[in-house]
């Protein structure tokens, strides 16, 4: 029988590009418990855009309450009748929402045996959703880690095109306050991705 791969298998820096998407989509899956937004105000950062896009997310997140980011979560995605943003591949990609690129979607997390848990209703290109794909593929949470070059055709297909333009959305939005220090450590996390993914490629 062969041994299952462990997190502990994995080079540090997968394990932690898998951190910082588990994370990211931790907090664009709903909003933040007391424990979550006090593990946000202990990260630091280094001199790079994304250690000070995190250390600005630190700051905002230790003078930030759950009770408020509830509230500018469910204006930002929920809203009366709809949130402020969708953050949905098929809207970004084609303006409606359940559109093709949630089919192709759908057929990639088939031949990656990954399977929507029963007790999720979103549309699997929610942004979040797709954060925990990456995470998972990275760990080897659906099985056994997915080779670099196969993390990149998911993300080229089916982040890249979108993600960025969603996080500076997410930036400038007019109920963003946590959610728009959030939105620039996505961006620039997104940056760093595309770029390591088009040098491995290279």
């Amino acid at each position: 029988m062969m041994a299952m791969t462990t997190e502990t298998d994995i080079p540090e820096e997968d394990r932690l590009r898998a951190d910082f998407y588990d994370f990211l989509g931790a907090l664009l899956a709903g909003p933040p418990d007391k424990a979550l937004l006090k593990k946000t105000a202990a990260l630091g950062g280094d001199d790079s855009p994304l250690g000070q896009a995190v250390s600005a997310m630190a700051r905002v997140a230790a003078i930030s309450n759950p009770t408020g980011v509830e509230r500018e979560f469910t204006a930002l995605f929920i809203g009366v009748g709809r949130g402020e943003l969708l953050p949905y591949a098929s809207y970004y990609l084609t303006g409606f929402l359940n559109e093709k690129p949630l089919a192709v979607l759908r057929k990639e997390m088939a031949a990656l045996c990954i399977t929507r848990a029963p007790n999720v209703f979103e549309p699997e290109d929610n942004i979040a959703s797709l954060f925990e794909m990456m995470a998972g593929m990275i760990t080897g949470r659906f099985g056994k880690p997915v080779p670099l070059a196969r993390q990149a055709e998911f993300f080229n297909r089916h982040i890249g095109p979108w993600a960025e333009h969603f996080f500076a959305d997410l930036e400038g939005a007019e109920n963003s306050v946590f959610y728009a220090s959030v939105g620039a450590a996505g961006k620039a996390f997104i940056e760093i991705e595309r770029e390591a993914f088009r040098m491995a490629a290279g």
